[in-house]
């Protein structure tokens, strides 16, 4: 549960769904809902969402930020859109920018990942910084306290081109889901209507940076 320790031996907190859920908006927003009940009211939640316009597979997050930023929010902050990206370049000085404008800001990171055929199309949210540029072997700073990636393309080889070569109806869809899901998140939280959340997905334990990465995220500007 965000904001409280974790006990030895016990995993993050972490969510999986497809895309092609029906109730997968749904199910997205109350495991969302769930976790940020725990952030005090006087905390900013701020969304960055990472990406570019200049590649398919990467525009994820760009277009996620574009989507949720038009519409109506009262507790969320959004960093990251098609006309003002976060990227390798500026991610830094967005941080920094954050840090300084908002009050002990809860961040939340959106993010694209590469990962196995069986997985693309499924989004996952977990506790935790996502790791920028891991599959393309970029230093960046972790981000977050807690991300939600989406697995949009095949990890493996030449990823670059993979990314190029995603499908843009697959990218929107996701893009659509995270946006919708916390609209609807920041509509629950003003309410105070929280729902149990869905059980933790035991298989997202690979969307963590290591050599065996199941899940990547990408990063590149």
């Amino acid at each position: 549960m965000i904001g409280k320790k974790i006990r030895f031996g016990q995993p993050p907190y972490s969510f999986q769904v497809h895309i092609d859920d029906e109730q997968a908006v749904e199910q997205l927003t109350r495991s969302l809902t769930s976790q940020l009940k725990e952030v005090p009211a006087h905390r900013d939640i701020v969304i960055v969402c990472i990406g570019t316009d200049r590649s398919t597979g990467d525009s994820l997050g760009p277009l996620a930020g574009t989507l949720l930023s038009k519409k109506r929010r009262q507790r969320l902050h959004v960093y990251g859109t098609l006309a003002d990206p976060v990227h390798a370049l500026n991610l830094e000085s967005v941080l920094e920018q954050i840090a300084v404008t908002h009050d002990s800001p809860f961040i939340i990171a959106v993010d694209a990942c590469l990962g196995r055929m069986k997985n693309v199309g499924k989004i996952n949210v977990a506790e935790g910084p996502v790791h920028p540029g891991s599959a393309m072997k970029k230093k960046l700073p972790a981000v977050g306290d807690m991300h939600i990636t989406a697995i949009v393309n095949v990890s493996g080889m030449m990823e670059y081109f993979v990314l190029q070569n995603t499908r843009l109806h697959t990218v929107m869809s996701m893009a659509e889901h995270i946006a919708e899901s916390l609209r609807k998140t920041d509509l629950r939280l003003r309410d105070r209507t929280v729902e149990p959340a869905p059980a933790p997905t035991k298989t997202t334990k690979s969307f963590f940076p290591s050599p065996s990465l199941e899940v990547q995220p990408i990063r590149k500007s």
